[in-house]
């Protein structure tokens, strides 16, 4: 995807004096980069990254164009935005390290579950502004979500510019740090739920004579197309599959198939028992 001009960049309303440190380029870090990229958000000069292998470092920097380098004091150096990318058990040592050189109005964003503002605070010094972010996987192609929760000290500047870079790879939410376990369960774990509901909906698509992949196609666009049913008509779930269901039809067959069964309610599981998850990870 080709990167665009720099006067549609300035579209996006982030300044061009701004300076991005990404420190810890892994899975979701490299997802991130590559968004802001394409999307213009950022100039290659305006980003320094961090990975853990020297490697590593310059097959990134020359793929994408960007300063990529082992070590976080020096990417962190001058930086207005700080994107902390590495495991949640790594977050307060690197915070630390790079504190020396952080700028007074640094805006610090963790995508580390279930690590708190207050912890990244406390050992940031105190009183600098830290935003909790919860990505998922599907920012890879653009259509992810991001929630998105501000510390003590965040202004509504440093919200909005927060809400601008994470706009670049989907759509943003700001909730309040209470949600965010539950925000954990649901979007950050709920793709892996949604690729069993498809992978399921192609081998029963198999299982009554489809080709396979015939039957992962439908069973994919189906899912999507429904999920952009949702977003864009802003209607209740419910009201879209009773347009669906007509009265002795098929589809309401299979729903009968479906409740029995406990699709519903192992959803719901699903969804409580990640959460709980992320919950006990952030008392580790």
């Amino acid at each position: 995807m080709p990167l665009t001009s720099k006067s549609e960049r300035l579209k996006t309303g982030v300044s061009a004096d701004l300076r991005v440190a990404l420190l810890g380029t892994g899975k979701m870090g490299g997802i991130l980069l590559q968004g802001f990229l394409q999307a213009g958000l950022l100039e290659p000069e305006q980003i320094a990254a961090t990975v853990a292998h020297e490697e590593r470092a310059k097959d990134i920097s020359e793929q994408l164009g960007v300063t990529v380098g082992t070590s976080n004091i020096d990417a962190a150096r001058g930086a207005n935005v700080v994107l902390l990318g590495v495991k949640p058990y790594q977050i307060a040592a690197v915070t630390a390290e790079i504190k020396p050189v952080l700028e007074p109005d640094v805006l610090l964003i963790s995508f580390a579950a279930s690590v708190k503002t207050r912890a990244i605070e406390d050992a940031a010094g105190g009183t600098a502004a830290v935003i909790r972010a919860m990505p998922n996987t599907p920012s890879a192609v653009g259509a992810g979500v991001t929630a998105l929760c501000r510390g003590r000290f965040v202004s509504e500047e440093q919200l909005e510019i927060a809400q601008k870079i994470f706009a670049t790879v989907g759509r943003t939410v700001v909730v309040d740090e209470k949600h965010m376990d539950a925000v954990t369960g649901l979007s950050g774990s709920g793709p892996a739920f949604l690729y069993i509901i498809i992978e399921a909906l192609a081998e029963a698509g198999v299982n009554v004579g489809l080709p396979r992949d015939i039957a992962t196609l439908l069973a994919a666009q189906t899912t999507y197309g429904s999920a952009k049913m949702v977003l864009e008509t802003g209607s209740h779930p419910a009201l879209l599959k009773d347009e669906v269901t007509t009265p002795g039809g098929c589809t309401v067959d299979g729903i009968l198939e479906l409740e029995a069964g406990g699709l519903r309610i192992t959803l719901l599981k699903a969804v409580k028992r990640a959460a709980e998850r992320a919950k006990e990870l952030a008392g580790n």
